[in-house]
């Protein structure tokens, strides 16, 4: 079922990085038909969107006005869940809210003595695009992780792109579009929704970053458009490491493995612990749950394939293996988990403690469950209100700073070779 190694193993580092490793190269029929789809909708606008809805989403109007959704849709989308999902829904928002409000980077300055003034300013982004996956395949939950940020560092205007095939439409996501306070929605998806937001349309305006998962066509799409907007990331399949010791629920911690497996085959769970008798209680653990879950193939896929339950030397080797792993997800279910956390330099989220598990970090905990995979963490942080926000800096010169500034500007700028640069500082300074 998954695999049991050892960091003893004769050529464990070699098994280590085969079992790493993701091709996240996309298919060359997909590029070409993505590379196709954003040629078209860049020359023809509104009309390769109708187009490509109906071919893909099999959804028949004549225009786009028809695939925007009203805001009372929305509204009626929430007034019409069930009380338990709406209180849910309600409260994961507020959690969410409340942890970004603390991420707002502020503008800043200081003066120096001569009068010079130096700082940066912050401004939020004027518009976003969010692509949220529709159909069966919903998931309300990024609709918060991606929206409320956005809302939270103030950008101008955030419009929602979502597939409907065959006009599907899922509640708990228009709900959760209409708590986020999205400004526009429309009810397009795939490579097209992504085209559009990207260079605009003659209804959908040309946004400034987009974010949101999609399948391979939408992760091509948003490769292609980098640099004509910013992206918030191409995210790998969804991956957790789970560091445990004796003190551990071996139940809990195969759940956790499985709450990562279940979401594709590609996904990866990975448990290392110093205790054999532990993770023999695990793996015995998953040979008995798996049964039960209504995902079992896909979870046994996932564990087969990309899974494995390690056996380390102790936890400080532990924390070695998890900085080399850099996961997307880290829980650190053992008794005394503080000291670990110091030794953790990258992970995209940490769950502290037996009883932080990854799913409530997914839905309702408060911080961001969009997070760097494929070991990106080691250079790339989560989502958050920063990636909405940005800096200009604030150079002010005062007649004294330039006496003092325009020397040392125009002595390097002389070393560069470069005379009106040089020349640009020297006339600002007093005969």
């Amino acid at each position: 079922m998954i695999r049991r190694l050892s960091t003893g193993d004769s050529g464990f580092h070699a098994t280590l990085d085969a079992l790493l490793q993701f091709d996240d190269s996309t298919d060359e029929a997909i590029e070409q038909t993505v590379a196709e789809i954003l040629k078209r909708v860049r020359a023809e606008g509104d009309a390769a969107v109708l187009e490509f809805t109906r071919r893909f989403d099999h959804l028949d109007v004549g225009t786009m006005a028809e695939l925007e959704l009203p805001r009372s849709e929305l509204r009626h989308a929430l007034d019409g869940l069930p009380a338990a999902q709406r209180s849910a829904l309600e409260t994961a928002a507020q959690r969410v809210s409340d942890y970004h409000e603390r991420q707002r980077l502020e503008s800043w300055s200081f003066t120096e003595a001569d009068g010079t003034r130096l700082g940066q300013k912050v401004t939020a982004l004027d518009r976003v695009g969010l692509y949220v996956p529709g159909g069966k395949a919903a998931y309300p939950s990024s609709v918060l992780m991606n929206a409320l940020p956005a809302k939270v560092a103030g950008v101008g205007e955030l419009i929602v792109v979502v597939p409907t095939p065959r006009g599907e439409k899922n509640a708990l996501v228009l709900a959760a579009a209409c708590l986020a306070g999205v400004d526009r929605i429309f009810t397009i998806g795939g490579a097209q929704a992504v085209a559009a937001l990207a260079y605009g349309t003659q209804t959908i305006p040309q946004v400034d970053k987009i974010v949101g998962p999609g399948n391979a066509y939408v992760a091509a799409a948003k490769r292609r458009v980098f640099g004509t907007v910013g992206i918030d990331m191409v995210a790998g399949p969804s991956e957790v490491l789970i560091i445990a010791d004796a003190s551990a629920n071996p139940d809990w911690v195969a759940i956790d493995l499985f709450a990562q497996a279940e979401h594709d085959e590609l996904a990866q769970s990975i448990l290392l612990s110093p205790d054999a008798g532990f993770i023999a209680r695990v793996a015995a653990s998953i040979e008995k749950l798996l049964p039960t879950m209504p995902r079992r193939d896909v979870i046994a896929a996932s564990l087969k394939g990309r899974g494995a339950l390690i056996q380390v030397a102790d936890l400080d080797e532990a924390c070695e293996l998890a900085n080399r792993i850099a996961p997307e997800h880290l829980e650190l279910a053992v008794a005394d988990p503080a000291p670990m956390v110091d030794k953790i330099r990258h992970a995209g989220a940490i769950f502290v403690g037996h009883y932080a598990s990854e799913s409530l970090g997914d839905y309702c905990a408060g911080p961001n469950h969009v997070l760097p995979t494929s070991r990106s963490a080691r250079f790339s942080s989560p989502l958050g209100v920063y990636d909405f926000q940005k800096r200009s800096s604030l150079i002010e010169v005062s007649k004294a700073g330039a006496q003092t500034l325009g020397p040392i500007a125009a002595t390097l700028a002389h070393g560069e070779g470069l005379t009106a640069h040089a020349r640009a500082a020297e006339l600002r300074i007093k005969s």
